[in-house]
């Protein structure tokens, strides 16, 4: 099967470390990075989160929008077939508007706080706990980082690849097994990092380089 995961990077900025990491201190911070991620299958594009064209109270850095990264690398947004939201936070989920042509997957708890970031028309799918999207990729409700939070696995066929979300925010956190300190499940957000920890696993993180 051939499959292809780019990631596409549209800012840099500052995240307070008890947002990143349980027991962090709110006089610490730490750089973060914002992505998107595109999966290229045989015959699917499918974009991972659609990211944001605004942050306020955020002092972003080499910002542009998600779909000029994705212009940048050849890929126009008409051409996304999927658009899978890992949750509805801001971020994450602001630029939905301008991919008209995909179809949007969303965990159904995350759809109600989602809904005004997506124009109506569009085609929606909203599920409960997981949803085969095609061969090989797979959503499934972690619930650690906000009620419905998603992550997204991929089979290649040599190896899991798991697009985390807000699960984690930083790789030092998943290899040490801390939870995320933004969470809205602090027992998910910890048995997350147990789990994912394992080398059987290729994290990418939405955040982290």
């Amino acid at each position: 099967m051939s499959m292809e995961i780019i990631p596409v990077k549209f800012a840099d900025s500052f995240l307070r470390e008890d947002m990143v990491m349980e027991g962090g201190s709110r006089d610490k911070e730490h750089p973060i990075r914002f992505f998107v991620y595109l999966i290229r299958t045989e015959d699917r594009m499918i974009l991972v989160d659609a990211g944001c064209e605004t942050m306020p109270g955020f002092d972003m850095r080499n910002f542009i929008t998600p779909v000029k990264a994705l212009e940048a690398i050849g890929v126009g947004a008409e051409v996304i077939d999927d658009l899978i939201i890992t949750h509805a936070h801001h971020d994450h989920i602001e630029c939905v508007k301008d991919f008209p042509n995909a179809t949007v997957h969303i965990q159904k708890d995350e759809l109600e706080r989602g809904r005004k970031y997506i124009p109506q028309g569009f085609a929606i799918n909203a599920f409960e706990e997981s949803f085969s999207l095609c061969k090989g990729v797979e959503i499934k409700q972690i619930g650690g980082h906000s009620r419905g939070s998603c992550i997204v696995q991929v089979e290649d066929g040599e190896r899991t690849v798991i697009i985390a979300g807000d699960e984690c925010y930083k790789r030092f956190c998943l290899e040490g097994g801390i939870a995320v300190g933004s969470s809205y499940d602090l027992e998910k957000s910890r048995r997350f990092v147990k789990t994912y920890r394992d080398p059987k696993y290729t994290v990418l993180l939405m955040h982290d380089d």
